[in-house]
């Protein structure tokens, strides 16, 4: 008896580790959220179902302490340490970070863990041991769950510490001016041209990569933020109602910057109404005085637009008020543009960026960096070194393949709007995708109509997973898109091999839209 426990005890310890590190991995990308990750592991049920077969057996062990038992829970003890070390070479796309909060998390996972075999073992006695060792490592799935529960006191001291002191040292800044931007999509594109506009006459910090939190924006002011800032370009982003609130309580941003409002989260935000108002909250933070810019073109945005009549400008293709748009050329070598603005003035721009829909959110950034005080003409040369944000558009020429690298967060705009860029190259146009995400109850309908708007500006799609892609693929072949040009493939390596050996003549243009985290 003693040795089979020990022998269990060993590859339990094991087992542990990987299932709680691999579960740990997709917590944290799932925000440290439990009811998102509970959705998560509803959806991920066949990936974990040999940990919920291991709790079956142990209970059994508890039960029927028998050698035959014994015997199974081996074997799925080592099925499970193969799987979870097969998971963790699968998972690479953004590795699970041991922050401090993880820390505290796993510490409290093995306070849970020894104190159970603790109690187990004085009522039960060593002949328990075996099926509790089992049903502690299928436990792993919900624990980080339970961590994050009984620590949620720390976490909330820990970070009403952090926080109070930014909103102390942004107080302390009274010269500086901030800039809110949010929005479903366009807001990190909008943060970095505004940089590259506003870089050369002031000096500007900005949030970086996705620091769009509460505590993204807390360690930004923290460890970056110096006296000698002017503007703080302050991205913010949200997954449910009250979250740009928050970010506005630490900021309180003078100027606002709203992009698009979109389908985009939809499985936490419930409905459109709730992502308006939520955006809105922007809006709402923004002092007597401040400043709010509007994408004129959105149809979302435009809705709730007469509820701030004193404070607005618009940036926007159509005719109107505000700053727009026209005479759009486009071109594999970039945009070309004349902006009108509100009092009148026009001039000509030029910019690398390619795709008529990254002109709306320049042409915001112009808007503001003119209300600022730079003139239109202070701006061409820094509108000419506008950069694509990575994994937005960006082109990489390989050879006789140019890849258009529109990998980060697809949605259902941008998608399109991706499309019907790559339509304009004249060659090979291969688009690959896993498809969109997070759209809640729509999710079917609007990949379906992305296969419909593919169909039309595609030689070739490749999809990457067959189930997700599904509606894509029938969304193409309702159009009447060859079947044999349109594969769907497990992994996406396997759809980039395929595009590289097809062997018509011509330039290939590859079309990378979205790429999937691990967690999906």
């Amino acid at each position: 008896m003693i040795i089979r426990t020990v022998l269990t005890a060993f590859l339990a310890v094991y087992a542990s580790f990987l299932t709680m590190r691999h579960n740990m991995h997709m917590f944290q990308l799932n925000g440290y959220k439990n009811d998102e990750h509970l959705i998560w592991i509803k959806k991920n049920l066949r990936q974990q179902w040999l940990l919920g077969f291991g709790f079956v057996l142990g209970v059994l062990r508890i039960v029927f302490p028998i050698l035959a038992i014994d015997i199974f829970i081996y074997i799925t003890l080592l099925l499970e340490i193969l799987v979870y070390r097969a998971l963790r070479r699968i998972n690479t796309k953004k590795k699970l970070v041991y922050t401090p909060r993880v820390r505290r998390m796993i510490i409290s996972i093995l306070c849970i863990c020894v104190l159970t075999i603790a109690l187990v073992y004085f009522f039960a006695g060593l002949i328990a041991m075996t099926g509790l060792f089992t049903i502690l490592v299928s436990s792993q799935c919900f624990l980080n769950m339970v961590a994050n529960i009984i620590n949620h006191p720390i976490e909330q001291g820990i970070n009403h510490h952090y926080i109070s002191d930014a909103k102390k040292k942004l107080s302390e800044a009274t010269d500086l001016k901030i800039i809110g931007v949010t929005g479903s999509f366009g807001k990190t594109s909008m943060k970095y041209y505004l940089q590259t506009l506003l870089q050369n006459k002031y000096s500007v910090l900005v949030t970086p990569g996705n620091f769009n939190t509460p505590l993204g924006v807390t360690i930004t002011v923290r460890n970056y933020l110096k006296p000698t800032h002017e503007i703080f370009i302050c991205e913010m982003g949200a997954r449910r109602v009250g979250e740009i609130k928050e970010v506005c309580d630490i900021a309180h941003p003078d100027i606002g910057i709203i992009t698009s409002i979109g389908p985009q989260h939809l499985e936490t935000f419930s409905s459109m109404e709730n992502i308006q108002k939520t955006k809105f909250e922007l809006a709402d933070a923004l002092p007597k005085g401040g400043m709010l810019f509007l994408n004129g073109d959105n149809e979302y945005i435009m809705e709730k637009a007469s509820d701030y009549p004193n404070k607005t400008f618009y940036f926007s293709e159509k005719e109107g008020d505000g700053y727009r748009a026209k005479d759009i050329s486009v071109s594999r070598f970039g945009t070309e543009f004349t902006i009108i603005t509100p009092e009148g003035e026009s001039e000509h721009f030029q910019m690398k960026l390619i795709g008529s829909h990254n002109v709306i959110n320049v042409v915001g950034a112009i808007a503001v960096a003119n209300s600022l005080g730079m003139s239109l003409k202070e701006l061409i040369v820094p509108v000419r070194r506008i950069q694509p944000v990575e994994h937005r558009m960006q082109m990489r020429e390989h050879g006789l393949v140019t890849v258009i690298d529109d990998a980060y967060n697809s949605n259902p705009v941008g998608s399109k709007a991706a499309v019907e860029t790559l339509a304009m190259f004249d060659g090979i146009r291969i688009l690959i995708t896993p498809g969109m995400v997070e759209l809640g109850e729509r999710e079917e309908e609007y990949n379906r109509l992305f296969g419909t708007y593919a169909a039309d500006c595609c030689d070739y799609i490749l999809l990457v997973g067959k189930k997700h892609t599904a509606p894509i693929k029938q969304g193409a072949l309702s159009k009447g898109f060859p079947a044999e040009k349109c594969l769907a493939y497990d992994r996406l390596e396997d759809a980039v091999s395929y595009a590289y050996s097809i062997k018509e003549k011509g330039h290939k243009y590859i079309l990378l839209e979205n790429d999937l985290p691990d967690n999906y």
